[in-house]
């Protein structure tokens, strides 16, 4: 088969002609590469707008509410991440969150799992490590973007079908209650991640609320 080298404009169609049995192939590499580019594009979530913040200086008493709550306080242990899945509500349009720490201050990043919600119900999951527990989300690990740890603002291995609503910091929860709140882009999954994976002594107690809003 003789090799032609012709220059190719959008739309254009290539015959190539074999010399040998004169047969005539018609290709079409601009059709050939709009299907995969479509198929690519079809598997990149839609970018995620910027959350709104704000903190308030009230610590004691939002500590004395939360501590009363049932589910109000936990305790991040050395080395842990914990990452709270909150579905979207069919009756809510935002979702909000207010935290604060005990002394010392703690790693929070804020991402969406663009997937179906099967039910409302707000779960915690513990992991050593982000990277751990990203693991133990989904035995899926294409799409990987490595990024840098939580001490300099980071975020977790995400896959395609996980957004970036905002990467993983250390806040001062210690000194004013942080608090947020995103609208939905869409059905999913908010993940919430509180990371302390960065600390090998101190374990960090935690008061947290979240809820959503129409």
């Amino acid at each position: 088969l003789t090799s032609y080298h012709v220059p190719q404009g959008v739309g254009d169609i290539v015959m190539i002609q074999s010399d040998h049995t004169g047969a005539v192939d018609i290709l079409s590499a601009e059709l050939e590469t709009a299907d995969l580019l479509g198929e690519q594009r079809k598997a990149q979530p839609p970018p995620l707008a910027a959350p709104t913040m704000w903190t308030t200086e009230k610590m004691k008493e939002f500590k004395a509410k939360m501590g009363k709550e049932k589910n109000g306080r936990m305790v991040v242990k050395r080395g842990e991440v914990v990452t709270v899945r909150v579905p979207t509500h069919p009756d809510g349009k935002c979702i909000c969150w207010e935290f604060a720490t005990d002394d010392y201050d703690i790693g929070f990043g804020v991402y969406f799992d663009w997937t179906t919600v099967t039910s409302t119900a707000i779960t915690v999951q513990v992991s050593e490590s982000s990277d751990e527990e990203d693991e133990d989300e989904d035995e899926e690990i294409e799409g990987l973007s490595p990024v840098g740890d939580v001490e300099r603002g980071s975020k977790s291995y995400l896959r395609t079908r996980y957004g970036e609503v905002m990467p993983v910091y250390r806040r001062n929860s210690h000194r004013e209650v942080q608090a947020g709140s995103h609208e939905y882009p869409g059905e999913g999954i908010y993940l919430l991640k509180f990371d302390n994976s960065y600390s090998l002594l101190r374990n960090k107690t935690l008061f947290f609320h979240v809820y959503y809003t129409s």
